[in-house]
């Protein structure tokens, strides 16, 4: 990972004086995943967007292809798709739910996907049981199985803290019980290795511009080719609808600047590699949350044994705001979510929001120790 390439895939585009630990929210691109959609868009400027979008269908193609790879799965199961919450609608909302069905969340479902189910007339949303940790508790959910269940829809790691679900074990329960299984990637994938077949899903959706480090405006959605053959995609556009693969879900009028950029970023997350790219991202979040652990003004609020990239805390008697505006002052990114983020998990908990940092592979030990050594002054 110190080879001159490497170094080009891991560091930043645009050099900056800014400790940066807002990925969770948007990676920074790195210089070939910049120059790729600068290209793209001075060559639409010079010859038009339907010249510009012919020139480039090779190199749209490798996206493509990378992106399976990157799932382990087929290329005709993959579509680019304008962001995490358009793949979601579209997928939940191609599963042919009817009134009187059941849909199980977990407690760390995105606020905008509790939204959008409950505005499915007489569709029941039922929130999985969990562990002491905060986790899907799959025996527990197995147990309370409703009979008119048809979708399982999970988040695999929620946006407010480390928590990683148990998505393998769920994936196994959907196929026992026959259901559709959608998995909400958009925290993964990027910062750990992902296997669509050990998942058994039926559908997953992850960002382009989260741990990826790809363009915003860009997402990868997978769907199974099960999936594809009993169901209907919803909202297919002229160009989609006589498709029977993944990419009937895109939409004729997109970013496609974006898409050749986020088919770069993902071949140099392959290039990289997904273990080197998680083992980095994993020292950083637990020196994080091993010297936030020693502030007595800050209680950390990720569980379980298992722990993500994400690192949320509060300050015990400080406004998370006004912790993320005092970082901001000494030039240190991070991002604040309020509890309409995961409602049912921050108000169960008594959240009203939360300040998260999430380090990437171009986070080196000084980043962390400007982090803690701001903190420690700010509730010293």
């Amino acid at each position: 990972m110190t080879d001159p390439v490497s170094t080009s895939l891991i560091a930043p585009a645009v050099p900056s004086a800014i400790t940066y630990l807002a990925n969770a929210a948007s990676g920074l691109a790195a210089a070939p995943v910049l120059d790729a959609v600068q290209a793209y868009l001075r060559r639409e400027a010079e010859v038009g967007a339907p010249w510009a979008l012919a020139e480039a269908e090779e190199r749209l193609d490798a996206g493509y292809h990378a992106a399976a790879r990157l799932l382990g799965a087929h290329v005709d199961e993959i579509a680019f798709v304008e962001s995490g919450n358009r793949g979601l609608q579209a997928l939940i909302l191609s599963a042919g739910l009817q009134p009187g069905d059941h849909v199980l969340v977990d407690r760390t479902c995105w606020g905008g996907t509790i939204e959008m189910l409950a505005s499915l007339a007489e569709v029941h949303v039922d929130v999985m049981p969990v562990d002491g940790h905060g986790r899907v508790d799959v025996s527990a959910t197995r147990a309370a199985f409703h009979p008119s269940t048809r979708l399982i829809l999970l988040t695999w790691a929620p946006a407010t803290c480390g928590l990683v679900n148990p998505a393998a074990a769920i994936g196994a329960l959907a196929a026992e019980t026959g259901t559709t299984f959608v998995v909400d990637a958009c925290q993964m994938v990027g910062q750990r290795a992902v296997d669509v077949s050990a998942l058994q899903c039926d559908g997953l959706i992850a960002s382009g511009r989260k741990w990826l480090r790809g363009p915003r405006g860009t997402a990868l959605l997978y769907t199974s080719r099960a999936f594809l053959a009993r169901s209907t995609a919803f909202m297919a556009d002229q160009l989609g609808a006589p498709r029977s693969d993944a990419r009937r879900y895109e939409q004729g009028e997109a970013f496609f600047a974006g898409r050749v950029g986020l088919g770069v970023a993902i071949e140099s997350a392959l290039a990289i590699g997904l273990a080197p790219i998680e083992a980095h991202i994993a020292r950083q979040a637990t020196r994080l949350r091993a010297g936030l652990s020693q502030l007595p003004g800050i209680m950390l609020v990720d569980q379980g044994d298992d722990l993500s990239g994400i690192v949320g805390f509060v300050g015990r008697d400080m406004p998370a705001a006004a912790i993320a505006a005092a970082l901001a002052t000494r030039q240190i990114a991070v991002t604040v979510l309020p509890a309409a983020y995961t409602p049912l998990d921050m108000e169960a908990r008594g959240l009203p929001a939360v300040v998260r940092a999430a380090p990437h592979l171009f986070t080196q030990d000084a980043c962390v120790d400007r982090m803690l050594a701001a903190m420690a002054e700010i509730t010293g």
